[in-house]
């Protein structure tokens, strides 16, 4: 399996299992998000982004860096009082996927020589309440040698 695809899965595997409360539905598969009932809410979309390489050093070393896009999605009921508004849901996903990535930086990328996740944008997407929406992207780095991926 690429490192692009392990990459991704593993991310998947973690956010899957992030501390309560988790996301309710986490797919790779795009979905349309106003057909989504209350109870799947927080929804997570991860997907593979870009990716750069380049030669490292003499002897088929290289980097490389994909980005994995993870497009998350809140719902506020709307009550007044002690419910959360969309911006708060919003901020608490965002955190809560931060430190879920944080917990194992190294992506579990089998035969890489180093990898390190780190996220680099956090983007607010403007939609009408009750819904929120966010795309962060999240790039990991890695070390390999030519033909191992």
């Amino acid at each position: 399996m690429s490192y692009r695809e392990s990459a991704v899965k593993n991310i998947i595997e973690v956010l899957k299992d992030m501390n309560p409360p988790r996301p309710v539905f986490t797919t790779r598969e795009p979905f349309d998000v106003d057909k989504l009932a209350m109870t799947q809410f927080p929804a997570i979309l991860v997907t593979a982004g870009n990716e750069s390489r380049e030669d490292h050093a003499m002897g088929g070393a290289r980097r490389g860096i994909i980005e994995v896009n993870i497009r998350g999605f809140v719902r506020s009921d709307g009550r007044q009082g002690f419910v959360q508004s969309v911006d708060e849901k919003r901020n608490d996903l965002i955190e809560r996927i931060e430190e879920a990535l944080n917990t194992n930086r190294d992506r579990d990328l089998e035969g890489a020589q180093a990898a390190t996740t780190r996220v680099t944008t956090i983007e607010v997407i403007d939609r009408t309440p009750p819904l929120g929406e966010f795309l962060l992207i999240a790039e990991v780095h890695y070390s390999f040698t030519k033909g191992a991926t």
